[in-house]
């Protein structure tokens, strides 16, 4: 290049408008961006499918979807069902689901409950139950393994035909769903004298244990409780029912090495008639609930439980909070057993959430 084209070359890029420049260095960083994004979007696509292979994706979206199994064990229909249609009015349809263990043929729909809630959730394959006998356990098995089936099943609750919610949804169902626990309530029975060493060493006398039956599972527990196939054939063939005394006091658990897993208590709140008199078939049988005695303050008194003392053990079950620092809160999210005057009661005064009352009889989902 000859000095005079080199002059020409230099004087040109002196006269380059700020605008130019300006315009020619955005263009450029744009270019860049294009190109860096078309990488990114390639390497994001391919991590997603990464992710997905291993199953951190259904992982992500599954802490989105869990759910609560209502689980009914009862007799035929659901005599209350007009007070759990209020509690799941007002719950989010996506967090909870339903299943219920009736007599054999019996069907729910609109001949047999006002709650649309409650259609077509009988179990096909229910057994006849006889009170305190195995069959029970049999059913609860049933209920449990249905349940399963909903992979977005996370935590289970046991219910009866009379029992009621003593919160709103939304309450129990971030009590439930911060909780690390299952709620399996096991006391040492020392006047108890229904071991029969024959179960042994299936059932060890030392692991044997009274409580509830009423319990609520997470969902590694209930698969325990539903497949188990050692423990129940034992009940199956030692257990029977004891004629007039403790007929109601509840089931003998077996804890093998869950014990730091749950906590010992029940979550369904009872209130047990301690009568002496040997030969009363009432001993021992939990009170039920009139409209005149679901108060506000008998309610009330219930939902202010924090702590259970098993004197048998000499120990305290304190409630609520779930790990160290936490503050304590009510034992009881549930209560049994509730006539249908008690549960209008609890309706009326709001217990489960708003209601109107024009549509309590008509209104359907």
């Amino acid at each position: 290049m000859t000095p005079k084209k080199r002059f020409v070359t230099a004087t040109s890029r002196r006269h380059i408008s700020p605008f130019v420049l300006k315009f020619l260095i955005l263009l450029s960083i744009l270019f860049c961006f294009v190109v860096f994004f078309g990488m990114f979007t390639q390497f994001r696509f391919k991590s997603a499918a990464s992710l997905t292979d291993f199953g951190y994706d259904e992982l992500r979206i599954e802490s989105f979807r869990m759910k609560i199994a209502f689980v009914f064990l009862v007799r035929d229909n659901i005599p209350l069902d007009f007070l759990w249609h209020n509690f799941f009015k007002n719950a989010d349809p996506e967090k909870f689901s339903i299943y219920i263990h009736s007599k054999p043929g019996f069907v729910f729909d609109a001949s047999s409950t006002r709650s649309a809630f409650f259609y077509n959730r009988q179990l096909e394959n229910s057994v006849e139950v006889g009170w305190g006998k195995p069959t029970m356990i049999q059913a609860e098995k049933l209920l449990f393994k249905a349940a399963l089936d909903d992979p977005h099943n996370h935590i289970f609750v046991l219910l009866s035909d009379s029992c009621v919610p003593l919160y709103k949804f939304s309450y129990i169902y971030t009590y439930l769903m911060s909780s690390p626990r299952s709620f399996v309530d096991s006391f040492i029975d020392a006047k108890d004298t229904r071991y029969n060493p024959e179960m042994s060493p299936d059932i060890p006398k030392e692991k044997w244990r009274k409580g509830s039956q009423w319990i609520t599972l997470a969902r590694k527990h209930a698969e325990v409780v539903a497949y188990d196939n050692v423990v129940f054939p034992v009940f199956n063939n030692h257990c029977k029912r004891r004629p007039l005394l403790d007929l109601s006091k509840g089931n003998e658990s077996l804890m093998r090495g869950f014990e730091d897993e749950l906590a010992r208590r029940t979550l369904t709140y009872s209130l047990w008639n301690q009568t002496t008199e040997t030969m009363n078939t009432q001993a021992w049988h939990p009170v039920t609930f009139s409209y005149a005695s679901a108060s506000q303050k008998t309610i009330q008194d219930i939902k202010d439980i924090d702590h259970v003392y098993f004197k048998s053990e000499n120990r305290t079950e304190w409630c609520g909070g779930h790990g160290a620092g936490a503050s304590r809160g009510p034992c009881y999210l549930f209560a049994r057993k509730f006539t249908r005057g008690a549960a209008m009661r609890l309706l009326t005064n709001g217990v489960v959430g708003p209601y109107d009352p024009d549509t309590l009889l008509l209104d359907r989902i």
